[in-house]
C-alpha cells in the first residue's frame, strides 16, 4: 500500500476516533513511542506525511504536549533518548559510565492498554465496513490472488474427495450415526449416547479441541482463544471461566496448537477438514453425556476413542459404499467440475490428480459427475496415495493398475497418461515428471496434508 494510502486511511481513522469522548493516549497516559510512528513524531495523522519528525528538544516537547495534554512533559534541556526507568526494577536512577538517568512516567496497565486499543480499533473498522457487507459475497465469483501469476502456471494438480468432488450434509449424518455406534459397540460406551442425533451447523472446520480438558474452541491466527466460542459438550463455557482454565490468559502458547497431525501436540487437535465435522460433534455429544449424568472420565480417553471409531468408518469403507449405492443423495452434481477440467486443458494445461481414495470409488463419481472418458482429461493419475506420507515417504514405489482397478507388476519408469497408479512417493513424482516450481498449482481441502507439506517438499503453489 503506497503512502498516500496510509496516510487517506490513518487520517480516516482519526476522524471516526475524535468523536470518541476521551482519546486512547489521554486515557491510557502513554508517555513515549520510539522515533519515527505517528504518536512519537507528535504528529496527528491529518498532518501530511512529508512532515518531519523531530526538529529539536524544545519542538518536540511542545508538540508531545499539544497531543497529549495529560501527559507531563519531560524536563528541560533533554536530549532525544529513551530515558530508562528504574536502577533494579524500583530504583529511581541508574549509573551508567557515571550518568544517572531518571523518569516521572507515570505507571501504566499495559493489559488494559492494549484491550483498549484492540476494542476501541475494533469499532473503527465496525463503522468504516457497511452493514450486511458479508452477505454480499458471492461463492461462485473468483477473487484475485495477488502472490499466485495464472500466466505462469502450466499444470494444475487436484484433491479428490471436497475438491472434485462434494458431498451433501447427508453424508456427515452418516458418519456421525455409524462411529457413534462403534463407540457403543466395540468401546462398550454407555447406551444412552445413542439418543444423541448428529447436530448440522454445531461446528465449523478450523476449530481447536483441547484434549486434556475436553474443550472445543476457536483460536485465532495469534493462538488468542475468542471470546464467546468455547463449548464443553453442549454448553457454553463462560469466558470468565475459560481465563481461570488458562491461567488468566486467551493466549495458547504456539507449541500447543502448532502440530500439524493428530496428538503431535500434546493438548491441541486443530480440525482442518470437512470430514472433521461428525468428529467434532460426535465429540461434543459424548462430553455432554458424561457430564450431564455426572459420571468420571478422561477426556484423552475419549478424543483417543472417537478418534478411532471415525477412523473405522472410513477404513472399513463404509463411506464409500454409501456414495457409491446412492450417488445422486451423497454427490453435489454440478457443471463447474466439468466446465473447469474442459478449460484448463482446451488451453493447453496439464492436469493431474492425486488422492486417498481407491480407484473403483473415484471412477464411479468422476465418470457421474464428468463423464465415462473423464481419464482423458488427466496426464497423471494417482490414487490411495496415502497423503501426507506420500510427501514425506521415499520408499512407497509407484504401482500400476489395470482397468479392473487389479494391481500390475511391471516397474514403473515413466507416468504415462490414461494410466492409473497406486501409493508412491512425492521423489519419483518429481523425478517422473519433471514437475515443479511457480508453474504448478494444487488444489486441496486440507491445509496440512494437502497443502503445507507439499508446499515445503513440492514448492508448489496450492490453494484450498
Amino acid at each position: 500500500m503506497s503512502c498516500e494510502k496510509l496516510w487517506k486511511v490513518g487520517r480516516s481513522l482519526w476522524h471516526k476516533s475524535s468523536k470518541s469522548a476521551a482519546p486512547l493516549w489521554s486515557s491510557a497516559k502513554v508517555q513515549a513511542f520510539a522515533c519515527g510512528g505517528l504518536a512519537s513524531r507528535g504528529l496527528n495523522p491529518t498532518d501530511p506525511p512529508s512532515a518531519k519528525c523531530c526538529q529539536s528538544a524544545t519542538e518536540r516537547d511542545a508538540s508531545a504536549a499539544r497531543v497529549s495534554p495529560a501527559i507531563p512533559p519531560p524536563p528541560s534541556g533533554s536530549n532525544h533518548r529513551l530515558q530508562v526507568v528504574g536502577k533494579k526494577r524500583g530504583e529511581d536512577s541508574l549509573g551508567v559510565s557515571g550518568r544517572s538517568f531518571s523518569s516521572t512516567a507515570p505507571k501504566i496497565d499495559t493489559k488494559a492498554y492494549l484491550w483498549s486499543r484492540y476494542n476501541e480499533m475494533k469499532r473503527l473498522v465496525h463503522d468504516l465496513i457497511p452493514p450486511g457487507v458479508c452477505s454480499l459475497l458471492n461463492p461462485s465469483t473468483i477473487y484475485a490472488n495477488n502472490e499466485v501469476s495464472l500466466a505462469e502456471v502450466d499444470i494444475y494438480g487436484f484433491d479428490y474427495d471436497y475438491t472434485l468432488a462434494h458431498y451433501s450434509s447427508a453424508l456427515d449424518t452418516m458418519i456421525f450415526n455409524k462411529a457413534r455406534d462403534f463407540l457403543i459397540e466395540h468401546y462398550k460406551y454407555p447406551q444412552g449416547i445413542s439418543k444423541y442425533d448428529y447436530i448440522p451447523n454445531f461446528a465449523a472446520r478450523g476449530l481447536h479441541y483441547d484434549i486434556q480438558k475436553g474443550l472445543l474452541m476457536k483460536i485465532d491466527a495469534f493462538h488468542y482463544i475468542q471470546p464467546g466460542t468455547v463449548y464443553r459438550g453442549l454448553r457454553p463455557v463462560p469466558d470468565e471461566d475459560v481465563l481461570q482454565l488458562y491461567g488468566g490468559t486467551h493466549h495458547v502458547p504456539l507449541h500447543q496448537v502448532s502440530a500439524p497431525f493428530p496428538l503431535k501436540g500434546p493438548k491441541m487437535k486443530q480440525f482442518m477438514d470437512v470430514f472433521s465435522l461428525p468428529e467434532m460433534t460426535l465429540l461434543a455429544v459424548a462430553n455432554d453425556f458424561f457430564i450431564s449424568n455426572d459420571i468420571e472420565y478422561d477426556p484423552v480417553h475419549l478424543y483417543k476413542d472417537v478418534s478411532d471409531a471415525v477412523a473405522m468408518v472410513h477404513i472399513k469403507g463404509y463411506m464409500y459404499k454409501w456414495i457409491m449405492q446412492d450417488l445422486e443423495k451423497y454427490i453435489v452434481r454440478g457443471d463447474e467440475t466439468y466446465a473447469v477440467l474442459h478449460r484448463l486443458v482446451s488451453n493447453g494445461k496439464k492436469l493431474f490428480l492425486i488422492t486417498n481414495s481407491p480407484f473403483s470409488f473415484v471412477d464411479k463419481g468422476m465418470k457421474y459427475m464428468v463423464g465415462k472418458d473423464w481419464r482423458e482429461f488427466f496426464d497423471v493419475i494417482i490414487v490411495q496415495a496415502d497423503k501426507p506420507h506420500f510427501f514425506n515417504d521415499c520408499v512407497k514405489p509407484f504401482r500400476r493398475l489395470d482397468s479392473n482397478g487389479d494391481l500390475q507388476w511391471d516397474k514403473i519408469k515413466n507416468l504415462d497418461k490414461g494410466q492409473i497408479y497406486k501409493q508412491g512417493n512425492l521423489f519419483d513424482f518429481l523425478r517422473l515428471t519433471g514437475w515443479r516450481g511457480s508453474k504448478v498449482l494444487y488444489f486441496g481441502d486440507h491445509l496440512y496434508s494437502d497443502l503445507a507439506v507439499s508446499v515445503g517438499f513440492l514448492f508448489f503453489a496450492c490453494l484450498f
